[in-house]
């Protein structure tokens, strides 16, 4: 995997917004505040507060955003300024090459899991963490979220250990560490981004839907052969979910494990990172070491 130099004080990073509209400006300018407080410059794209209809401007124009943080070799990181949707309106007329001969973090999570997906298709390394619209969530979340982002840019994010689940499946692995959203590794199933999960460990979160949309959502990519070589599923929040009528008359743990299949990996639940207002930041794309008990888990990254 090639991934790009941590941050140090004084770099250059860029916010765009690629997908969905901004709805409270000053959620993204307390973010920058925020960054600047950890030493780095901020440039916010030229478009991040355009309207059009549901999305932070044209694609055009967001893809102009995002094309030219890639391009610019002073930018050190893109810190994606929200998700909802319209990454993937994008995602096939951005031109990586200059990025590939210059590296460099992108940062996000929900709708970015499509850039996720394609950086783990190209072998680099990439950051599902916090954006700058959690500047709206409650201090105690936000606090922790935006603390391990920063340690996550400056390399010094090395594991975390959290409290066991009853649903959790025990054993020890290691795996490079893969996933997102589950609506959207879905969406790209069937395409050239889908992910390859052989010998990897799969993240999935979610946030909004019924059960039975998330039984079919995990469906579609046990039908792709996302569950049957991995080394393990490491379950983010499912955050928000709605209410079946009639009730589908399962526990979600019991729907994922179901879906997942009986293989002997360990399966990790209630990791907080997701849509939750506890969003700790977790490196795709780096070779990570994952211990689950029923008591507890630990996340090592190698």
């Amino acid at each position: 995997m090639k991934t790009p130099a941590f941050l140090k004080k004084g770099d250059r990073i860029a916010i765009v917004a690629p997908a969905g509209i901004i709805k409270n400006p000053t959620a993204i300018y307390e973010a920058k505040k925020k960054a600047e407080s950890w030493g780095l410059q901020v440039v916010i794209g030229p478009h991040v507060f355009e309207k059009n209809n549901h999305f932070s401007g044209s694609d055009a124009q967001r893809l102009a955003d995002f094309q030219w943080a890639l391009d610019s070799p002073d930018i050190k990181a893109i810190w994606c300024a929200r998700g909802g949707y319209g990454s993937v309106r994008i995602i096939d007329d951005l031109n990586f090459e200059a990025f590939e001969k210059n590296p460099k973090w992108i940062v996000g999570y929900s709708d970015i899991t499509v850039f996720h997906n394609y950086l783990q298709s190209e072998n680099f390394t990439s950051i599902h963490g916090c954006m700058p619209v959690n500047m709206d969530f409650p201090e105690s979340g936000r606090k922790q979220s935006f603390e391990s982002l920063q340690k996550a840019l400056f390399g010094t994010l090395k594991s975390y250990s959290i409290t066991g689940s009853k649903y959790n499946r025990e054993g020890e692995t290691t795996g490079v560490l893969v996933g997102g959203n589950l609506s959207l590794l879905a969406s790209v199933s069937g395409s050239k981004t889908q992910v390859d999960t052989t010998d990897k460990i799969v993240f999935i979160e979610e946030i909004g839907e019924y059960k039975y949309h998330i039984d079919r959502l995990l469906r579609t990519l046990k039908r792709n052969g996302s569950f049957e070589h991995c080394n393990a599923v490491i379950i983010g929040g499912m955050s928000q979910l709605k209410r079946n009528n009639p009730s589908f008359g399962q526990e979600i743990e019991a729907i994922i494990l179901e879906a997942i299949g009986a293989h002997t990996y360990p399966v990790l639940f209630d990791f907080p990172a997701g849509h939750d207002h506890l969003n700790k930041a977790l490196y795709f794309g780096k070779k990570t070491r994952l211990v689950v008990t029923k008591e507890s888990a630990q996340i090592h990254f190698e």
